[in-house]
């Protein structure tokens, strides 16, 4: 069931957001610590179809409540009065409202530094001051404190247990908790009006996500980070699964850690990882078997769970080169390797290693620059090429450019490209904005630069990816 949060800060508004949320959610929470004014539950309530939770959270547990306690206490007395199907009660706050008609009690553990583990003890207590549903909610910024965060709502016992994790990530958590039975996942009404930064709204549970069809055979697809390139990622392969009645779904993850993602996965039956830059480098312990040449770059963005172990794969490496190709027979006409070309590459990490590789691999004297002089002077030397000073880059003279770092950013300032380097004789190779156009690329267009566009690159690797994981073909609009 999905629980939609709202969080009205005047009582006319409130009414209103909750006659919306009914009409789009199972259960509403009611959250009246952001209201202005002491609120009148009867008339807000009245002609509420769907079960209302009542809540009040302090601001040490996250919340917007900056009266006193004492206060508090008396607010949520009258909450119950009113009758709500449920009133939300902190454990150490619960021995001080006795149950009163029907209204559960939803009894509320929160922490606002780290995971919960000590859930037994806990769950005793929670007994013992008559809960009828005990909840945990925790910071979830990566699947490490997400997990005992599912544990706690996946095993049976004499109480039902809900979790709300916070932050972006807590989706991962809420898309979980619907395969595995969560009593019911929290939701926003919209944009603007999160229970807490980040959270998901209903329309993207259910547009992007088709959550109402996720159940215990879904089978999910890891996807690593949570930024423009991955949701949109995300958007896509989601569409080609549904297009094809395959009960799969991508799952937005954020992963730290590798010395338990294997045993994650394993429990979880996620057999795919599709990584993004910050991961890919990285990832390469997790691999067990690789190929040499995306082994050479540093980075792989794809990783599969075969018989043998997880195969780790470069699909970016390889759409690019599909893409390279035929644009260096229309610069380079003569020439099938580039031993007398230069190619300066610009940005670091995973994207700047690919680059690096494909063009050593055709021989071609690279050099690498990027606004962090440090880091792009750390990585050049790794990678035995020439390191170029940022603010010197317009002293020099290229064949061919890439745009490797999604943080690159056009204008005249210090640590930014200016657009006037892109002369009309340049190659250009966009790997700075993949799912979408980046400024530069657009400049390097308008200038009359030959381009290799970095949207076709990444259409060109969905597509590659979608059909590793379905053996079906994906459609791109």
């Amino acid at each position: 069931m999905l629980c939609i949060s709202v969080t009205p800060t005047s009582r006319t508004l409130a009414k209103v957001d909750l006659l919306n949320a009914s009409r789009q959610g199972d259960i509403i929470e009611l959250c009246i610590d952001h209201l202005a004014k002491e609120p009148d539950f009867k008339d807000m309530l009245d002609g509420i179809s769907k079960p209302v939770i009542v809540s009040c959270r302090r601001q040490q547990d996250g919340g917007k409540w900056h009266g006193t306690e004492e206060e508090r206490l008396t607010l949520l007395r009258q909450a119950i009065v009113a009758g709500p199907d449920y009133i939300e009660l902190d454990l150490d706050f619960a021995p001080k409202v006795p149950r009163f008609g029907s209204t559960q009690r939803v009894i509320a553990v929160t922490r606002m530094d780290r995971p919960e583990y000590d859930i037994d003890s806990i769950f005793d207590e929670a007994v013992t001051h008559r809960a009828d549903v005990l909840k945990f909610r925790w910071p979830t910024p990566s699947m490490d404190e997400a997990w005992p965060l599912l544990a706690a709502v996946s095993q049976r016992r004499a109480l039902p247990i809900v979790g709300q994790g916070t932050g972006r990530p807590e989706l991962t958590f809420s898309l979980l908790g619907q395969k595995y039975d969560s009593p019911w996942i929290y939701a926003a009404l919209e944009k603007g009006m999160e229970d807490h930064p980040g959270q998901a709204t209903i329309e993207e549970l259910r547009d992007v996500y088709a959550i109402d069809e996720i159940d215990r055979q879904t089978k999910f697809i890891a996807v690593a980070g949570f930024g423009e390139t991955e949701q949109e990622t995300v958007r896509l392969l989601n569409v080609g699964f549904k297009s094809l009645s395959l009960n799969t779904r991508c799952l937005p993850v954020e992963i730290e850690k590798l010395d338990r993602l294997g045993k994650m996965f394993d429990i979880l039956k996620i057999k795919v990882l599709i990584a993004n830059s910050k991961l890919g480098m990285r990832i390469q312990s997790f691999a067990e078997v690789t190929d040499e040449a995306d082994a050479a770059t540093g980075f792989l963005d794809l990783l599969l769970k075969r018989a043998d172990g997880w195969h780790g794969y470069n699909s970016l490496r390889r759409s690019t080169l599909k893409n390279l190709e035929p644009k260096l027979k229309e610069a380079f006409p003569n020439e099938s390797m580039l031993n007398r070309r230069t190619v300066l590459v610009i940005g670091n990490g995973g994207l700047a290693k690919t680059a690096v590789s494909i063009f050593q691999n055709k021989q071609a004297i690279v050099s690498l620059t990027g606004p962090d002089e440090k880091v792009a002077k750390q990585e050049a030397n790794d990678l035995e090429v020439r390191h170029v000073p940022f603010q010197a880059l317009y002293d020099t003279h290229h064949d061919i450019v890439v745009l490797a770092s999604p943080d690159l950013q056009k204008g005249s300032g210090r640590l930014q490209l200016n657009p006037s380097y892109l002369r009309p004789d340049l190659l250009v190779l966009d790997f700075a904005s993949l799912s979408s156009e980046h400024p530069l690329s657009r400049e390097a267009k308008e200038r009359g630069c030959l381009l290799v566009d970095g949207r076709e690159i990444w259409r060109d690797q969905m597509q590659a990816q979608f059909k590793t994981i379905t053996g079906e073909t994906l459609q791109i609009s």
